[in-house]
């Protein structure tokens, strides 16, 4: 039996969910995409428990919603706007469903757009570049110091994993590709996996209400 847990957007036709990804707490953090031709940042960013029901973040309009991750100590949230072509970071408590001290984290040149993310074991974060056919990892000084091909124009978002969560699986995606293009990209819309990068991931958070009552 399929039930709801709430509605959202209500107001706005044209929304829906987008990227999402749970806390370190276990509460699901997502964001709502503008699908109407003004491509408006009507969109918002918010946080569901069954606990506290949904909670809007305070981080502005959005409208093409990406990069939800979480620093290994689940302080920091990362996300972006994919429209804006930067990656943001702020202050998060996963508690109170609060944010501060909003900031650029990284500024993407192109000739993509941000879009999934990860964090590492290590705290550094990796992004599927949308339109740009690569992954990219982000030094201490919020750099790009290594970038991995992909053969797929669209890379959409990746996750590490294995059994020592030593391997980076990426998905990426057909959408809106023109026949020359799926020509030059045949494995579009694939998953790739990837071995050797020299670094560990984290085990992914699940959601778990319960976990919201616990300490870090």
């Amino acid at each position: 039996m399929i039930s709801s847990l709430c509605a959202f957007e209500t107001q706005h036709a044209g929304l829906r969910s987008n990227d999402g990804r749970a806390d370190r707490r276990g509460n699901f953090v997502f964001g709502t995409l503008n699908e109407g031709a003004d491509r408006e940042p009507a969109g918002s960013f918010y946080q569901f428990s069954m606990r506290h029901g949904l909670r809007r973040l305070d981080l502005g309009g959005v409208t093409i919603p990406n990069s939800i991750c979480f620093s290994p100590d689940g302080r920091v949230l990362y996300y972006c706007d994919s429209m804006l072509g930067q990656i943001m970071c702020c202050d998060y408590d996963p508690d109170s469903a609060s944010v501060g001290d909003v900031r650029v984290f990284a500024r993407v040149a192109g000739p993509g757009g941000p879009d999934g993310s990860a964090i590492d074991a290590s705290g550094r974060l990796w992004n599927a570049e949308w339109g740009a056919a690569r992954v990219v990892h982000y030094s201490a000084q919020d750099e790009v110091d290594l970038a991995i091909q992909v053969p797929a124009l669209q890379a959409s978002c990746l996750c590490f994993g294995g059994p020592d969560f030593d391997r980076i699986f990426i998905s990426s995606a057909r959408e809106n590709l023109a026949q020359t293009e799926l020509e030059t990209w045949p494995l579009s819309g694939s998953v790739f996996c990837v071995d050797g990068v020299g670094a560990r991931g984290l085990p992914e958070s699940r959601f778990n209400d319960n976990a919201s009552t616990r300490a870090n």
